[in-house]
C-alpha cells in the first residue's frame, strides 16, 4: 500500500519543481514509510510513498518503462497481475520486474483505459503517457483506495491519496464548503460527492479521469457498476456452492505478500469466514488479532477465541477502554475531512495491534453490503412490502398522521419505535432510507443552523442524494435500490474511509477479500429471499459457511465494533459537549446558533432526549475546522 500525489498542467507544459510533488508526498509519509520517489517531466509530476509488499527490490515508484514513455504512481495492490501479465508477455510485452505495478504500464500501451476491466484488485493511479501528453487517473469499482484531486490558480490539476496531500502545495486555497458540513451532520461523513473543502473532487469509485493536453478538465467516466437488475437461477444449493467457490477465490487471491501477512477476527461472521478460508490455504498458522473491551457488553473477544482455537491461529488480544476517547485528535489529522463514524477508535487500535506483527491484513469489510446483512434492510423490506399494499396519498396521510401523534421514543430498539416506523412508511422509499441511514435528522439540523447557513445551503440536503440514487437504480426491488445506494455512499464514504485511513496511519496494508468484484456481481443476482429470509441477512452465505463455522458464530445477533459516545456524553465528556456551545471555531464559521447547540447539550445529560451522535459530530466538526481553518 502505498500514497500517491502529483500535478499535471492540462493547458500548457510547465515545469513542474520536483521539491513541490516531495512535499506533497511527504504529507503522505505514514502510507509509504519504505521508500519515496518524484518523476518530472514538461507539465507533470508523479510523487509516491512506498510501503513494499510485492517485488521488495525491483517496485520502486514512480515506475517508467525503459523508453520513457509512460509512468505510473500506483497505490494498491492487483491481485491477478500474474494473469495479466502472462497474457501481455504472450502478446510481446518485455517485463523488467516481479511487480504488479509493472502491468498498469504495459496494460495501458496494449488496452487503453479498456485496461481497468481486467484489473482485479484495488487501486488509484496515475499514469502518464508522454506521446499523448495525457494523465490517467483511475479508481478500483468499489473505491477501496481513495483519490482527491482539485484545480490550482496557476492551471494545474494537483492529485494525491489523502487531502493532506494537496494542503502541502502552496497554491491550494482552504475554503470551507457548508454543503459538506450538511452532509455531514445528514450522515456521518462526507461523502463522495463532496469535500469539506471547496474545489477538491474526489475521484468517485469506479471511474477514471483522462487528462489531455490542449483540452479543458473533462467529468470523471464511469467504467464499471453494480447491477442488481437481474437474478441468478439455480437452486440454494448450487447457489451456496457457487457463493463458496467466488469467497475462496478472493481469499486466496489477497494471501499474495512478501510480507507478514494476518487478519482481523472479530468474532462475526464475515472475519470468521475470513480466517475459515485462509486456514484453509495457509501452510502455516494464520495470524489473528481482536480488540476487547472492558465493558462485557461491548465485548467479543470470547468469540473470536472461539474461531481462533477451530482453526489453530496464532492470536493476540488486546483490551481497550470503552471510553478510549484520546484518539480523537489522532483521528482528525488521518481522517482530514470531520468523520463521526466513532468505530474509527477501535478499528484503529485494531489496526494498530495487528501491525505490530503484519504488515498485510484481510478484513471482513463489505458482506453486509453485498448480502444485506444491516439491520435496516430488513426494517427496509418490510416497510416496502406495506407501502406495496398502499398507494402513497393514502400511506402519506394516515401514517404520516399517526407518525406524528405518537410519542417519540429515541431510547428503544428501533422495532419498539412506533413514531420512527410510521413515519418511514408514510414517506416514499428512498426518503424513509436516507433517514435510516443517516445520523442526525433533518429537523435538528435545520434547528441548528444560523439564517445565513440556511441561505447558503440554498435548499440542498444530505438525504436527495439517496433519493435520487435509489430512484435511478438498476434494480428490481426495494431492497436492490437500498443496497446500490450504498454501494455508491455508504460504503466508500464511510466503511472504506474508516479502513483506509486507520490502517494507512500505522502504515498496515488492509485487504478486503468480501469486496472481490465478482463476489459482488454475484451477490447482486440473489432474489431477496436469498439475502434475507427469516429474519436473517446473509442468508446464503450462512447456509452456505455451516460446514466451517458453528452456528452460534453464524446466527448470533449482530454486534459489530461498538463505541458509546451517548454515556460519554453525560459523563467524561459532558463538559466538553457544553463547551461547543462557546466553541469560537464553530462560532467564526458562522454556521450554527450557539443557544441551539447548548439546549442539545443539556438535554442529552439531564437524560430528556438523546442526541449523543449529533454532539460527537459537532466536536469532530469542530477539531476538523480548527485544524484544517485554524
Amino acid at each position: 500500500m502505498c500514497g500517491i500525489a502529483g500535478l499535471y498542467y492540462p493547458a500548457i507544459a510547465k515545469p513542474v519543481e520536483p521539491q513541490r510533488v516531495r512535499a506533497m508526498t511527504d504529507a503522505l509519509v505514514h502510507r509509504g514509510p519504505d521508500g519515496a520517489g518524484v518523476w518530472t517531466a514538461p507539465g507533470v509530476g508523479l510523487g509516491h510513498r512506498r510501503l513494499s509488499i510485492i517485488d521488495l527490490a525491483g517496485g520502486a515508484q514512480p515506475m517508467a518503462t525503459p523508453d520513457g514513455a509512460a509512468c505510473v504512481s500506483f497505490n494498491g495492490e492487483i491481485y491477478n497481475f500474474q494473469e495479466v501479465r502472462a497474457e501481455l508477455e504472450a502478446g510481446g510485452a518485455v517485463f523488467v520486474s516481479h511487480s504488479d505495478t509493472e502491468v498498469l504500464l504495459h496494460g495501458w500501451r496494449a488496452w487503453g483505459v479498456r485496461l481497468l476491466d481486467r484489473l482485479n484488485g484495488m487501486f488509484a493511479f496515475a499514469l502518464y503517457d508522454a506521446r499523448a501528453q495525457s494523465l490517467l487517473l483511475a479508481r478500483d469499482r468499489l473505491g477501496v483506495k481513495p483519490l482527491h484531486y482539485a484545480e490550482l490558480s496557476d492551471g494545474a490539476v494537483a492529485f494525491a491519496s489523502e487531502i493532506k496531500g494537496l494542503l502541502a502545495h502552496p497554491l491550494f486555497r482552504r475554503t470551507p464548503d457548508v454543503r459538506a458540513v450538511e452532509d455531514f451532520l445528514g450522515l456521518g461523513y462526507v461523502p463522495d460527492d463532496a469535500s469539506i473543502l471547496a474545489g477538491v473532487k474526489k475521484l468517485p469509485a469506479g471511474h477514471y479521469l483522462l487528462l489531455e493536453r490542449g483540452k479543458p478538465v473533462p467529468a470523471p467516466v464511469k467504467w464499471w457498476d453494480i447491477d442488481f437488475s437481474n437474478r441468478a437461477k439455480g437452486s440454494a444449493s448450487d447457489l451456496e456452492a457457487e457463493l463458496i467457490e467466488y469467497l475462496r477465490a478472493a481469499v486466496r487471491s489477497r494471501m499474495i505478500a512478501e510480507v507478514p501477512l494476518g487478519a482481523f477476527l472479530s468474532g462475526g461472521v464475515d472475519s470468521s469466514a475470513v480466517v475459515a478460508l485462509m486456514a484453509e490455504t495457509s501452510r502455516a498458522a494464520v495470524k489473528t488479532c481482536t480488540i476487547g473491551f472492558d465493558e462485557a457488553r461491548h465485548d467479543e473477544t470470547a468469540y473470536a477465541a472461539s474461531i481462533a482455537e477451530r482453526f489453530a491461529t496464532a492470536h493476540r488480544v488486546r483490551t481497550v477502554a470503552a471510553d478510549d476517547f484520546a484518539l480523537i485528535d489522532t483521528l482528525v489529522h488521518h481522517f482530514d475531512e470531520p468523520f463521526a463514524d466513532a468505530s474509527a477508535l477501535a478499528t484503529y487500535r485494531v489496526c494498530e495491534l495487528a501491525r505490530e506483527d503484519v504488515t498485510v491484513a484481510l478484513s471482513g469489510d463489505g458482506a453486509d453490503e453485498a448480502l444485506a446483512g444491516y439491520r435496516r434492510y430488513r426494517f427496509h423490506a418490510a416497510e416496502e412490502r406495506v407501502r406495496g399494499l398502499l398507494p402513497q396519498a393514502v400511506r402519506g396521510g394516515v401514517f404520516g398522521t399517526l407518525g406524528r401523534l405518537y410519542p417519540k421514543a429515541d431510547w428503544a430498539p428501533r422495532p419498539l419505535r412506533a413514531k420512527t416506523t410510521l413515519l418511514a412508511l408514510a414517506d416514499d422509499a428512498g426518503a424513509a432510507y436516507a433517514k435510516a441511514v443517516g445520523v442526525t435528522v433533518p429537523q435538528v439540523r435545520l434547528g441548528l443552523y444560523t439564517d445565513a447557513a440556511r441561505t447558503a445551503l440554498g435548499g440542498h440536503r444530505a438525504e436527495t442524494r439517496y433519493v435520487e440514487t435509489m430512484r435511478n437504480a438498476p434494480a428490481r426491488d426495494g431492497l436492490d435500490a437500498a443496497q446500490y445506494a450504498d454501494f455508491k455512499h455508504w460504503l466508500p464514504g464511510d466503511i472504506l474511509t474508516k479502513m483506509d485511513r486507520t490502517s494507512m496511519a500505522v502504515s498496515l496494508e488492509a485487504r478486503e477479500p468480501l469486496l472481490d468484484y465478482r463476489f459482488i456481481e454475484f451477490a447482486a443476482t440473489l432474489p431477496a429471499s436469498m439475502r434475507i429470509r427469516g429474519g436473517q441477512g446473509k442468508w446464503l452465505m450462512k447456509k452456505a459457511l455451516e460446514p466451517y463455522l458453528p452456528r452460534d458464530i453464524l446466527y448470533r445477533p449482530k454486534m459489530g465494533f461498538v463505541t458509546p459516545v451517548s454515556a460519554w456524553f453525560r459523563k467524561a465528556l459532558a463538559d466538553e459537549a457544553a463547551g461547543l456551545a462557546r466553541s469560537r471555531v464553530l462560532a467564526a464559521s458562522g454556521w450554527f446558533e450557539p443557544a441551539a447547540i447548548a439546549r442539545l447539550a443539556e438535554e442529552h445529560r439531564s437524560g430528556r432526549a438523546e442526541h449523543g451522535r449529533t454532539l460527537w459530530q459537532l466536536m469532530m466538526l469542530e477539531r476538523s475546522l480548527a485544524r484544517l481553518f485554524g
